[in-house]
């Protein structure tokens, strides 16, 4: 047996972040070496940071990136590392991986395939590596490889998949293995979206069981640029076994995970292969050897034990919430903000975005312990690791109740039982009277009186717009970040009143729709995540229809009312804007649905729909910025683009009328 420990570390890095994170890499080498490591995986463009954006265009990103690896590689001693950066060659960038062994930097490894689908615009600033090509490039003085390469450290062949490499029909591991690589390293970039897990375990499983080889897969982790949350999800696979899985939404600098792994048990499956063609011919230079000795080792048991949750049931609700958690907790403290501010209306939304905010101090303290949390929030003045989860949140969370004349005692003691069992410090503002004074000054200048039968969008609207001034004003005073509440739902029919309820500087929960966002208050209400448990004070928030309450009481006013029922809107905007169908296509994705509404109704609802998501577009564009969760965002920015002055299906939509008639 030819026993070698590897490992894959995941790093929650920023971009342009020179000194941190070159402080969490060499941290991470220093810990790998301490458990006896003598491969290191590390994340892809970790010594930049992954989203630099227009940033790479900068010749003092590559630049300073070049200078930066060079002061990590001394801290390489006895190890085999790989260091993800972007290379300037021949007029052109690429995305490579620097592969340093034992404080010498062998060559360079660039990705032959770039991401250019969803969040990510690789080719915007790189350019895809020619597979089959390699060249020299000067570093610090001194040429080296560069490309499409294979090392031979000391007997043991490495080679790379970088991130959309291993994600391609034609993935770069099947030409590797025939150049017999025995570890195959993945450093990545990959973003959160749910049941993401599952996908990279299936490629890292079969690209180790088909190539015959030992697959080391690591990923950064946490909230690095603002929008993309990264889950972590290290993994080590041999020969079709996985032998070792990270934590995922770790909340830590850094997590490394290690195996054992026997060279010579993946180099005998290999043979025994018959199926398997072997390449002999590297004579074009793209084998790079370099003395290495790894050190005789005892075999270790490699045992993956899922996390708890994990295997349970709840899934998609425990992601949720340590995704959105891990994403508002990374904001806070790189953007240095000193809390959050939460305009509760007592309804679902501003109660989920609180509910996020408390569970942030219980799973970041669970997992760092309270110096850990507070070390990480040191600067802001007063926090103690002395203090009671509930006095951490207080002094991180404020919730504000902004009551006018349509304001029930039910919201009021919805949102204040939320705020209270949280522990956030909760005020209740009446801005009613500031309500009757924007009113009065328009109806004089007007020279009429408003009233709800002419004035009803600007009446509701009003109420909305008056919230934002004060609640905004706190948030200045506090040095605090304004949550808006907005969910997807709202967004794509434009259900929500600009530079009012989307007031904020983050928009948390923009990219999930209603309906889920019910079902998890419930689940929170009833079960919670694994090891915290239950909030009982959603119940009476979980008691209510949705109502924004900008009409009169008497008007009876709720969200579907005004809208349609969400589980129609929902099923709607998935046929119309993620699957790209037409009205009368979407109508026929709806009768296959197993409810009761009649065709007529299905009718104006779709309609309702396709003009309102026409007519909003503008209100997408001007949205804080949003967590991206999964393939169904809305956000222009990254995900989902529509012009903001269109046809408005007139066509399609008169279409779908004569259909029906």
């Amino acid at each position: 047996m030819k026993l070698i420990k590897v490992a894959a570390a995941v790093l929650n890095q920023t971009p342009l972040d020179w000194e941190g994170n070159r402080a969490r890499i060499v941290a991470a080498i220093a810990d790998a070496r301490d458990r006896g490591v003598r491969v290191l995986c590390l994340p892809e463009l970790c010594i930049t940071g992954y989203g630099c954006e227009d940033a790479f265009h900068s010749p003092s990103t590559h630049r300073t990136a070049g200078e930066v690896l060079g002061e990590i590689v001394p801290e390489t001693r006895d190890l085999i590392v790989s260091l993800g950066l972007p290379l300037w060659h021949a007029g052109s960038l690429f995305n490579a991986a620097c592969l340093v062994v034992d404080r010498q930097v062998v060559g360079f490894v660039a990705k032959q395939n770039l991401a250019n689908e969803g969040i990510h615009y690789e080719p915007r600033w790189f350019r895809a590596w020619p597979k089959g090509t390699r060249t020299e490039i000067r570093w610090n003085g001194r040429s080296y490889p560069v490309g499409d390469l294979v090392f031979d450290c000391g007997g043991v062949v490495l080679g790379f998949e970088i991130c959309e490499d291993a994600w391609v029909g034609d993935r770069p591991g099947t030409e590797l293995a025939r150049r017999h690589v025995d570890i195959l390293l993945n450093p990545s970039a990959s973003h959160f979206a749910f049941g993401k897990h599952e996908i990279r375990k299936r490629f890292v499983l079969e690209g180790s069981r088909a190539f015959h080889l030992s697959y080391v897969y690591a990923n950064l982790v946490g909230n690095e640029a603002g929008r993309a949350i990264y889950d972590g999800d290290a993994m080590i696979a041999t020969d079709g076994r996985l032998l070792a899985v990270g934590p995922r939404f770790s909340m830590a600098d850094y997590h490394l995970t290690a195996a054992v792994v026997d060279i010579d048990f993946t180099r005998m499956n290999r043979a025994r292969s018959g199926g398997f063609r072997i390449g002999v011919d590297e004579a074009n230079g793209s084998r790079v050897a370099t003395d290495f000795a790894f050190p005789e080792i005892a075999l270790e048991k490699n045992q993956p034990e899922p996390v708890a949750w994990e295997a349970g049931p709840f899934r998609k609700e425990e992601e949720f919430a340590r995704a959105v958690s891990l994403g508002l907790f990374d904001y806070l403290r790189k953007s240095r903000s000193r809390g959050f501010v939460v305009s509760m209306s007592g309804g679902a939304d501003s109660a989920t975005v609180a509910t996020l905010c408390g569970l942030l101090v219980r799973l970041a303290v669970d997992e760092l312990g309270w110096q850990g949390f507070t070390k990480k929030l040191a600067y802001i003045d007063g926090l103690s690791d002395r203090q009671q989860a509930s006095e951490l949140v207080r002094q991180l969370l404020t919730c504000v109740y902004q009551a006018t004349r349509n304001s029930s005692s039910i919201t009021y003691e919805a949102a204040r039982g939320v705020a209270e069992a949280l522990g956030a410090e909760f005020y209740r503002f009446d801005v009613d009277g500031l309500v009757q004074q924007y009113t009065d000054v328009v109806a004089q200048a007007i020279g009429r009186p408003l009233d709800w039968q002419q004035d009803d969008v600007a009446l509701q609207n009003i109420q909305a717009r008056v919230r934002s001034p004060s609640v905004w004003m706190l948030a200045n005073l506090r040095g605090a970040l304004l949550l808006s509440t907005s969910n997807r739902s709202e967004a794509a029919v434009g259900y929500a009143t600009m530079d009012g309820d989307t007031s904020g500087g983050l928009s948390p929960i923009a990219g999930i729709d209603k309906a889920f966002l019910r079902h998890w208050l419930r689940w929170m209400e009833q079960h919670g995540p694994h090891g915290l448990g239950p909030l009982p004070a959603l119940r009476l928030i979980n008691q209510q229809q949705p109502t924004a309450e900008l009409r009169p009481p008497s008007a009876g006013q709720t969200d579907e009312a005004d809208l349609m029922p969400y589980e129609v809107l929902d099923v709607i905007e998935r046929a119309a804007i993620r699957d790209k169908l037409a009205p009368r296509e979407a109508l026929r994705r709806l009768e296959a649905e197993p409810w009761d509404y009649s065709r007529e109704d299905l009718l104006v609802w779709i309609e309702r729909f396709f003009r309102l998501w026409c007519r909003n577009q503008w209100k997408r564009e001007r949205y804080a910025p949003s967590f991206h969760l999964d393939d169904e965002n809305l956000d222009p920015k990254t995900w989902c683009r529509f012009p903001i002055l269109s046809g408005g299906f007139e066509r399609e939509l008169a279409e779908l009328r004569r259909e029906v008639v």
